[in-house]
């Protein structure tokens, strides 16, 4: 029996996979380490998204018919969906590896801008 990860996104955060032609310029030359450690804004294609921001149920209140109830958690979700092609603040951006894979996780609030591709029927 084999056991498969699953990587899950906690919060308001956003797992990015850098976009692979960071590093090189559009005519082909390859960027220093300190030419790209001096970008403030880089960007990548969402992976996968956390569930929100949590928010408090109002509806719930103290009172004692209310005490035996589960309260659930609830998301105000994000505007990034997976498939996005999102450009972000390059300093709030923490890089992981996952199953030999670069990513970034980064807070939905460091995303400045979201590039979605919707295909319209003509």
């Amino acid at each position: 029996m084999k056991a498969k990860k699953n990587l899950i996104i906690v919060g308001d955060r956003v797992l990015i996979e850098p976009e692979e032609g960071a590093d090189k310029t559009s005519s082909g030359l390859y960027l220093p380490q300190t030419v790209k450690e001096k970008e403030k804004v880089i960007s990548g294609y969402v992976v996968k998204t956390g569930p929100g921001y949590a928010i408090h149920d109002l509806n719930m209140s103290d009172e004692p018919w209310t005490k035996d109830r589960k309260k659930e958690v609830k998301y105000m979700p994000l505007q990034a969906n997976a498939g996005d092609y999102a450009i972000f603040l390059k300093d709030s951006a923490v890089e992981i590896e996952f199953e030999g894979k670069k990513y970034l996780i980064v807070p939905h609030s460091s995303i400045l801008a979201l590039v979605r591709v919707e295909i319209e029927d003509v």
